[in-house]
């Protein structure tokens, strides 16, 4: 089923919202009529803003939150056809290009992102806050492996993302079944940072953002590398990087100025350089 010829008219930039204030950048999915579902074209503008705050200096932080009742429930497949001939290739490099790209962007982005979840997070939705090196969840908020109910594989990073936070016994579990995984459940299970009350969620993102844009940002960049790379790295290889990222570290004026504090007994004043 086609966008309405209202919902085509509304620009990309008004479905995906940015801000930055206090050097932290926050992308806000606003289509809650559609649980915030992506089109390619705005899940093509969060790939771009997440490059974009990688490279601006006064980038220090980035949020990800949604509107209305859903952060966001996957991919949109309305108007994908379902039947008919198709190229072999297409579906794996449908993926390759669009889903896992957004994936890419979050993990790979250097600076620290928060998911802020405000609602539900289905199927590629979910993979794209669990991506996030934080993830703050609003006690209405759930999680949904929803590809089993549609007949499909976990797509969008799915398999190689809920191993490493639960488990491979409790990853099967979540995407077999496919059942809503409350707020509280997800922390349990380590999926999720911190639960709190919906009305706070938006201030406590804004606390963790301003704290994370307060910091080290280069060492908080590296310090993602080593530990996004960890668990699939050898101790030896890791040990490596570590020495790497810490030599690269120590000739940013951030580390220089930690340094000195420590020596001074002054607390830090980090500039993100």
């Amino acid at each position: 089923m086609p966008d309405s010829p209202r919902e085509s008219e509304i620009s990309v930039e008004s479905l995906i919202r940015h801000t930055t204030d206090n050097q932290v950048c926050r992308i806000t999915l606003n289509r809650p009529e559609a649980l915030n579902a992506l089109t390619p074209d705005q899940r093509e503008r969060i790939i771009r803003l997440l490059d974009e705050a990688s490279a601006d200096p006064d980038v220090r932080a980035v949020v990800i939150t949604g509107t209305g009742r859903g952060f966001c429930a996957g991919a949109d497949l309305r108007g994908t056809a379902t039947t008919g001939q198709r190229t072999a290739g297409d579906v794996a490099r449908t993926l390759r290009t669009g889903a896992q790209r957004l994936i890419a962007a979050v993990l790979d982005c250097e600076k620290p992102v928060i998911a802020a979840v405000n609602g539900t997070a289905a199927g590629l939705g979910a993979h794209l806050a669990l991506a996030c090196d934080l993830v703050l969840a609003a006690e209405s908020a759930r999680f949904i492996e929803v590809f089993v109910r549609r007949g499909l594989v976990p797509d969008g990073g799915g398999a190689y993302l809920l191993p490493r936070l639960v488990g491979p016994q409790r990853a099967k579990e979540l995407m077999f079944f496919g059942d809503a995984l409350t707020a509280p459940d997800a922390e349990r299970l380590g999926l999720v940072n911190r639960v709190v009350l919906d009305a706070e969620l938006d201030r406590t993102a804004r606390e963790w953002a301003t704290r994370l844009a307060a910091g080290p940002t280069r060492a908080l960049a590296l310090t993602k590398q080593l530990v996004n790379a960890s668990l699939a790295t050898d101790r030896a290889t890791a040990f490596a990087a570590e020495a790497a990222a810490q030599e690269i570290n120590m000739t940013t004026a951030d580390a220089q100025e930690g340094v000195r504090s420590f020596v001074e007994r002054r607390n830090p004043e980090y500039r993100g350089r």
